[in-house]
């Protein structure tokens, strides 16, 4: 396969630190701090959280690697990268399926971010103190059942992700990421600190470093297999997007590790901040999706000092959720621009349109509004579910593939050395586990969520 030359003319991330930022400003969002937690708290703490490295290392690592490499070699979006390197051919429909999938999840994701502004404002005028736990479940539910109120921080939402995307790559995403993701790890330290020092923090930690195996089945197997892959963004189109923005004289693999270690440890912390809190309060880990929402603010309603923490906590949930939203809403922008020749202006403005139009629909489905359901399941739901349990893993099983067995062997060592600038030591095992490992597993986890095997 010759080399593909990019678009010199195109706009590209700046710096090294922009790069890490940015890329892991698109990894690290709610998956990390709202649904990393439950899930694990739900899967049995220590022995999850253990597997869960496991399959980040094993597997997240080279799939991310694999879809930074097609972007940046062909710098082009996702669906413009598969039509360069195999022209004439149909794999340019696993580039048309990432921006599907980015086009649904930033529906979907806009109305639970969204939700995050609600509460930072609850949180600012102090609507948590004082509350029994019943009163906040309550507010939550009085919330959702206003109608306009989650409309309204919905679209503010996509407006504040669709105002930085229409200024650019790096005056626009690297410049705001570099600033929020700093911001990010500074609050969720400073939430740790709070959270360990807090009487019988020692049983939260307890539950999330030390593990019982005993707790471990095929399907907590699964589950942290199918976590690492959300949390990493990886199948979405974000990272061929990111990729193609990346220079060539950048260290594909560093960037690659850099990235996964920061969206790791973020969330880990998040875990640290929550589980201590948890368990010195007497609430369940188990206390699924509503444990950000209504767990934490009875937590901050009877903690010492709440009142900041709730605040802080919120903030950083809103800064997470909004790296995020940035990304997804960037790989729609980018094949509005690249393959329709618009402008960025008229492409954000189009990408924003839509995603608000599809994002009021699914957050007008969660108050049972009638007409809004499929299949009985609400639209909401049915846009996670097709997106997280099929586009996703099958986006990712047909990239490695890709890479693996089509992208060329040559091409691909000159990518990761950055055509012989760096050594890529790890380049033999890498290729064993995107051939023989990594589909394997994506296929597992693809089965499982679609149901044809049940673990």
């Amino acid at each position: 396969m010759s080399h593909i030359s990019g678009n010199d003319n195109r706009d590209s991330f700046g710096s090294k630190f922009g790069v890490i930022a940015a890329t892991a400003g698109s990894a690290v969002g709610l998956g990390n701090i709202w649904r990393f937690p439950y899930i694990a708290g739900e899967n049995g703490g220590g022995a999850f959280l253990i597997i869960y490295l496991l399959f980040i290392i094993l597997i997240g690592l080279p799939v991310m690697l694999s879809e930074l490499t097609i972007g940046r070699s062909t710098q082009r979006n996702p669906f413009g990268a598969f039509r360069a390197l195999k022209p004439g051919q149909k794999w340019f429909w696993v580039g048309v399926m990432g921006i599907a999938a980015a086009f649904m999840i930033n529906a979907f994701y806009s109305v639970v971010a969204g939700w995050t502004l609600e509460y930072l404002v609850k949180a600012v005028t102090d609507q948590f103190s004082g509350k029994a736990p019943g009163e906040i479940v309550g507010q939550f539910n009085s919330f959702q059942a206003t109608g306009w109120r989650p409309l309204m921080w919905t679209i503010s939402f996509i407006v504040i992700s669709g105002s930085v995307v229409m200024t650019g790559v790096e005056k626009g995403i690297e410049k705001f990421t570099k600033v929020l993701m700093p911001i990010l790890v500074v609050l969720i330290v400073i939430l740790d600190i709070r959270a360990i020092t807090l009487p019988g923090a020692s049983e939260g930690l307890k539950f999330l470093f030390e593990p019982d195996f005993s707790k471990i089945t095929g399907a907590s197997i699964l589950e942290a297999l199918g976590q690492a892959f959300f949390s990493l963004s990886i199948g979405m189109g974000t990272l061929i997007t990111y990729g193609s923005y990346i220079n060539k004289k950048e260290n594909l693999g560093q960037a690659t590790v850099a990235v996964a270690f920061t969206d790791t440890i973020i969330a880990i912390l998040a875990g640290v901040a929550i589980f201590p809190a948890v368990f010195a309060f007497g609430i369940s880990p188990a206390s699924g999706p509503d444990l950000v929402f209504l767990t934490l603010p009875n937590i901050f309603s009877q903690m010492a000092g709440g009142y900041i923490f709730g605040l802080l906590f919120f903030f950083l949930l809103t800064v997470a959720a909004l790296t995020s939203t940035i990304s997804i809403l960037e790989v729609v922008v980018a094949y509005f621009s690249e393959e329709l020749n618009m402008s960025r202006k008229k492409a954000t403005i189009l990408a924003s349109v839509g995603i608000a139009v599809l994002g009021i629909l699914s957050s007008l489905s969660l108050h049972k509004a009638p007409g809004i359901s499929i299949a009985g399941v609400n639209l909401f739901g049915v846009l996670e579910f097709v997106s997280s349990n099929v586009l996703l893993p099958l986006g990712g099983l047909l990239i490695v593939v890709f890479v693996a067995w089509l992208f060329g062997k040559k091409h691909l060592k000159e990518e990761l050395t950055s055509f012989g600038l760096y050594k890529a030591s790890y380049y033999r095992i890498y290729l064993f586990i995107i051939r023989y490992i990594a589909p394997f597993a994506i296929a597992l986890v693809l089965m499982n969520s679609i149901g044809i095997i049940r673990f």
